[in-house]
């Protein structure tokens, strides 16, 4: 019986579902958004604010904890010095699940991870200049 037996194994054994997971959250620290299968949103969501909640306590210990899990210091320092104060008002609910499209090969339910403020943290596209050209009149 899997009675209260929490989480998805992907058919993996433990190390390579640690490794996926521990990629898709450094990914999306990194990136601030992925996109990636439903399931695996999902587990990346559970895992992700748990981290995000020890960026926000920002002492050692947290920071040390941080970096058992994801051994990147590149990530968890950009984790702990841009991420976690954007949140620190926060309770919870970082992050949003959006689900997207079905993948054409197995058509897998696909879903974009990102935090919720991304739309206002994403850096703008560089807009074209309309050239206006103004006509001399002649005199």
């Amino acid at each position: 019986m899997r009675h209260r037996v929490d989480g998805r194994l992907f058919g993996r054994t433990t190390n390579q579902r640690k490794a996926l997971l521990r990629g898709l959250v450094a990914s999306l620290f990194e990136y601030q958004r992925i996109e990636t299968t439903v399931a695996k949103a999902k587990e990346t969501k559970k895992i992700a604010e748990k981290i995000i909640t020890l960026g926000i306590k920002g002492d050692l210990h947290a920071k040390r904890i941080a970096l058992s899990y994801i051994p990147n210091r590149a990530v968890i320092s950009k984790l702990f010095s841009e991420i976690a104060p954007r949140f620190s008002g926060r309770n919870g609910g970082y992050l949003r699940i959006v689900q997207t499209r079905n993948r054409v090969k197995d058509a897998s339910p696909m879903a974009v991870l990102e935090f919720i403020d991304y739309e206002d943290v994403r850096k703008p596209r560089a807009v074209k200049s309309e050239k206006k050209e103004t006509k001399k009149t002649t005199t």
